[in-house]
């Protein structure tokens, strides 16, 4: 028996323990999982500055957002098409057009107009952007929700504490870490978290359950692996988050009309507005994800319309965690896998360019109201403060207060580190 545990592999072992908690449980709660979950060095960790944030809400723009139709916008380019810049909260700092709520919020956003990567296609600019590191067919990174629960655990035991809403498909998830570190999937957040009842009697789930937890003694007794504990986890939070009064947590029926308005009547805004109620909650990294930005024909059409659903949730989020008096340790990150061509194409759209794109925090201890780095007059090249995405994860970690330079081992023992070789932007706090 041994050997044959020994020789499955881990996607097997997986498929197992999630079959046996459907059949048996009757649940199906389980985060997203990937290939070498499991593994890893010690779980905890002193940070080695003070966190300014405790928790980080990541808003995702897939497809590669424009950096010249948002957040890098030039004046008197024929390249810069019909976009045009407007004045924002802070002085002197200006912004797309299309995006008129965001620029009443100019004063808390520290831009970043430098990123510059050499990934312009979208599944690896997309891992990159989440871990920091190129994607291998070895091994899979952890992104950085995991790297947070990693070191620092979770604040509420009950609820998931690293939640994605909308675009797990291409998440890297746990990475190499225990997979109870990677993020729970929400599709759409209009409908809660599913898979967390059951349609049993409450004696026959708890006959199940007990009768589940008798078969599987003996096993964990003598396979008491990581792995083996990591699904005892999952099995053990699901059966605590089906009666617990948290889960209102996500349950945008208890907001009022006025305030899911203020969001926007679509997912992404609906998604901005939940992750506040988690991280209300105590759920420490909500990523929320807005498609549509692969903008290679018709991009002064589809941008306005990408832009106007980002507009409304970002800016909402903004007010509405400052209003609460959250906003001064939640960050929040706005970024994507890399821009698009300063050159507009014969489709009247911009095609990948990773050469140089933007991003943008507020909270979390960020200094508002201004920009780090530059691209020269067309958009086209970095000439200021260039950054890589592993220099955004590092910020990251560093408002968090993360050991950026702590070594953990990947089951194969090769030493990682949070942010790869990234370096944080000091000056873009207070």
């Amino acid at each position: 028996m041994k050997q044959l545990l020994n020789q499955s592999d881990e996607i097997s072992r997986r498929r197992f323990a999630q079959t046996a908690a459907n059949s048996m449980l009757g649940v199906g709660l389980l985060p997203v999982l990937s290939e070498n979950a499991f593994g890893a060095g010690a779980d905890a960790a002193t940070a080695r500055q003070v966190a300014t944030a405790k928790r980080v809400i990541y808003l995702y723009m897939n497809g590669g957002m424009t950096h010249m139709d948002t957040l890098d916008v030039k004046r008197g380019v024929e390249n810069q098409g019909p976009t045009k810049a407007i004045n924002t909260s802070a002085d002197g700092m200006q912004i797309s057009e299309y995006l008129p709520n965001l620029a009443k919020q100019g004063h808390h956003l520290g831009i970043v107009n430098s990123l510059s990567s050499k990934t312009g296609a979208h599944q690896q600019g997309n891992y990159l952007m989440h871990t920091s590191y190129e994607m291998r067919g070895t091994i899979k990174h952890p992104g950085m929700g995991a790297w947070l629960l990693k070191f620092s655990g979770r604040d509420n035991m009950t609820l998931p504490p690293n939640v994605v809403i909308g675009g797990a498909s291409r998440h890297p998830g746990a990475g190499f870490f225990e997979s109870r570190f990677g993020p729970v999937s929400i599709g759409d957040p209009t409908k809660g978290l599913q898979n967390v009842s059951t349609k049993l009697k409450e004696e026959d789930f708890s006959y199940r359950l007990g009768l589940s937890e008798k078969l599987g003694q003996k096993f964990r007794e003598e396979y008491g692996k990581k792995d083996v504990r990591a699904y005892t986890s999952i099995y053990e939070d699901a059966v605590k988050l089906m009666d617990s009064p948290d889960l209102e947590a996500f349950d945008l029926s208890k907001e009022s009309e006025k305030t899911r308005a203020s969001y926007g009547d679509d997912r992404f805004g609906q998604g901005c507005l939940l992750a506040r109620r988690l991280i209300e909650s105590g759920v420490k990294f909500v990523e929320v994800s807005l498609g549509g930005w692969d903008t290679h024909q018709g991009n002064f059409t589809r941008v306005p319309e990408r832009c106007d659903i980002l507009d409304k949730g970002m800016s909402a989020l903004i007010s509405d965690l400052e209003s609460r008096g959250l906003l001064d340790d939640t960050l929040i990150v706005l970024t994507t896998e890399f821009g698009r061509t300063p050159r507009i194409n014969q489709n009247l759209g911009r095609d990948h360019y990773p050469k140089a794109f933007s991003c943008a925090f507020a909270g979390g201890g960020i200094s508002g109201g201004q920009r780090w780095g530059k691209t020269d007059e067309n958009g086209e090249t970095v000439i200021e403060n260039k950054v890589a995405p592993a220099d955004i994860n590092a910020t990251i970690g560093y408002a968090l207060g993360l050991p950026l330079d702590q070594v953990l081992y990947s089951p194969s023992k090769r030493p990682f580190t949070a942010a790869h070789k990234g370096q944080p932007i000091f000056d873009l706090f207070a």
